[in-house]
């Protein structure tokens, strides 16, 4: 069997940083801290999806939090005058009981070309399959949608039962190169799974290839 790495996993310290950047004083705050950026993100990624959310940054300074929520439609997530922002600081406040409000500070950057998010390209297509769009189609319309925005390489795999049929399988499209053994390369990854209906469980790779650094 082939000894499958994380392409960005491979590349972390050397092209791309953590996700969580803190430091655990204790032993005992390491697995409290894990825990709770764990929860944040499964929150985050459930109440901004309208505003297409990619990736969740959290930082840690004594006991302030930041976030930083990659987005590709900021204004439905900042809301009119800031509305979105307000509700959504109370609702994690309340959620991970944080008393003062100097505790957590949330930004958001824009994800300036979304077709070229392996996350939000998976997404889109977990989204089609479970609106019962053939899945050929739906593969390789992402496919020239990433081609289009300038990616150098891009390969997208589906596995489960493709089209309802009995037996389980996977079908994959590419076009370009994915050179996952060249650090320099900046290759974006994203798996999720979509919940057909009367299908059960379609996996979703998504490799894109951004060029080398």
């Amino acid at each position: 069997m082939g000894q499958k790495v994380n392409p960005v996993g491979f590349r972390l310290g050397n092209l791309y940083t953590w996700s969580s950047r803190w430091f655990a004083a204790k032993n005992n705050l390491f697995a409290e801290y894990l825990l709770e950026d764990q929860k944040i993100r499964k929150f985050l990624m459930e109440v901004l999806k309208a505003a297409g959310i990619s990736k969740v940054e959290i930082e840690r300074s004594f006991d302030k939090r930041i976030i930083t929520i990659h987005v590709s439609r900021p204004g439905v997530a900042i809301g009119r005058g800031g509305t979105g922002l307000e509700q959504l600081k109370d609702a994690l406040m309340k959620k991970f009981k944080i008393t003062d409000s100097g505790k957590l500070d949330i930004k958001f950057e824009e994800v300036k070309s979304p077709d070229l998010d392996a996350y939000l390209v998976a997404t889109n297509i977990a989204d089609q399959l479970v609106r019962r769009i053939p899945f050929r189609r739906v593969m390789n319309q992402a496919l020239e949608r990433v081609k289009r925005s300038g990616a150098k390489g891009v390969r997208i795999s589906l596995a489960g039962r493709l089209g309802g049929s009995e037996i389980a399988r996977r079908e994959t499209v590419k076009d370009g190169s994915i050179p996952l053994q060249t650090l320099r390369a900046q290759i974006d990854f994203a798996k999720i799974d979509a919940k057909v209906p009367r299908a059960g469980i379609v996996g979703v790779k998504v490799w894109i290839n951004k060029g080398e650094s």
